[in-house]
């Protein structure tokens, strides 16, 4: 007859109960209320400020004289370039200083030529110059890990060391040749290199056995799905034109309380935008990439949105970038004799230099708002890691992450508006 026993509350963190499958979902209706209902004032106070069709027509306009486009192919020139030192080097027709030598030139001629070309050519878009410096960006990266990995192979040619066995037990389960060096130097290798969805440079990658079609099929659908989350990004951005508009008042007159509720209006969309993105790039096309092309590897991300400190943040929301620092930039300073502290220190300003490159060549001006914002993380990690532990750690990242971004956005906004329009 009894009916009461030893128990706790349920929200209690004692009772060891766990699915708050609910209160997730009560938390999605809610967002999805609230941002509806702003959406709606913005549209009616005023009006439409993205048309989609303008910016369709944008793309479409005469693709003929896109030099963003043209940009990318001339790209296959610096492939070529190192493709044929490598080549050399593997004969012994060079010698490894004076490869090194011309691998270093060819490697800051991708990162000055396209610059240099955004600069000199009026018609290309800060849009379009984004586009064509990441592609020369992921370029840099990739060819600079095949000629570091091709330098490894040498060096273990001349110490006489046999193969290793990894590559044959990752690719024998599927019948693939095991290729060894220097018959990897082919246009065919490194050019699926160079498609492959990662930074690192393998002569034998793990493959998957076969392309699945269902999986393939999805991650499509997905990505065709991503015509609603264009849609959803124009709303966004609709959203977001005015609050950026009436912030330049408020920076004019250096007024902080209006500059602190814009950037809290500001914040919200922005980081929407950066969650779209990240599901649709990150895991829609690498996914597609690498189904089509039978590449085994599909870590391109872990659980970073239960990082409890900044450093496992950025070390696990984007895998394919966090791999190459790994290998190929902090180890090496290891090496070299460097501490942990300023190896890691090294990898965030190499970050940060990269971040301001994608912002102000296209943009044509040099504020370094992203490569603060960058370097910030330093000290950043350190208090985070320092004085917060679990949820409070995890609280603190996404704070950084939502508040971070709109801070560098409308100081490079304001910046752009000031030196473009306000003197017209």
């Amino acid at each position: 007859l009894r009916c009461h026993k030893v128990q706790e509350s349920l929200l209690s963190s004692s009772s060891g109960y766990s699915n708050y499958r609910g209160v997730l979902n009560w938390c999605v209706v809610m967002l999805i209320l609230s941002n509806a209902r702003l959406f709606l004032e913005n549209l009616i106070k005023y009006g439409i400020l993205v048309d989609p069709i303008q910016v369709i027509s944008l793309f479409l306009k005469d693709p003929y004289s896109w030099p963003s486009l043209c940009l990318v192919l001339v790209a296959n020139v610096f492939v070529m370039v190192a493709l044929a030192l490598e080549r050399r080097l593997a004969e012994g027709s060079l010698s490894e200083g004076l490869g090194a030598a011309l691998h270093t030139l060819n490697l800051l001629a991708i990162l000055c030529f396209p610059a240099g070309i955004v600069f000199i050519v009026t018609s290309i878009t800060p849009v379009g110059a984004v586009f064509a410096l990441a592609v020369y960006t992921i370029i840099f990266l990739k060819l600079f890990s095949f000629r570091d990995v091709n330098k490894w192979c040498r060096e273990r040619r001349g110490a006489h060391n046999p193969a290793p066995e990894t590559a044959k037990k990752a690719n024998g389960a599927v019948g693939l040749k095991v290729v060894t060096y220097p018959a990897n130097l082919t246009y065919r290798n490194l050019y699926y290199f160079l498609f492959a969805p990662t930074l690192c440079y393998e002569l034998n990658f793990p493959r998957s056995p076969r392309v699945r079609k269902r999986f393939l099929l999805r991650r499509l659908l997905e990505m065709v799905s991503q015509v609603w989350g264009c849609l959803h990004l124009l709303f966004v951005l609709q959203w977001m034109v005015p609050t950026i508009q009436n912030s330049m008042k408020p920076f004019r007159d250096m007024d902080y309380s209006r500059i602190m509720e814009r950037l809290l209006k500001l914040a919200v969309p922005n980081h929407l935008i950066w969650l779209i993105f990240f599901y649709w790039f990150f895991h829609s096309c690498l996914n597609v990439v690498a189904e089509v092309m039978q590449f085994g590897d599909r870590e391109f991300y872990r659980d970073w949105w239960n990082s409890e400190s900044v450093t496992y943040f950025w070390q696990n929301w984007n895998i394919p970038v966090h791999k190459w620092c790994l290998r190929h930039f902090y180890k090496p300073l290891l090496k070299w004799g460097a501490s942990k502290w300023l190896a890691q220190t090294a990898v965030f300003l190499t970050s940060a230099f990269f971040h301001e490159y994608l912002v102000s060549v296209p943009l044509k001006m040099f504020r370094l708002w992203a490569f603060m914002g960058m370097a910030a993380q330093i000290p950043l990690a350190w208090l985070v890691s320092r004085f917060l532990r679990g949820n409070y750690g995890n609280a603190a990242v996404w704070i950084s992450l939502i508040i971070g971004q709109p801070i560098a956005v409308l100081m490079y906004v304001h910046d752009y508006y000031v030196l473009n329009y306000e003197g017209a």
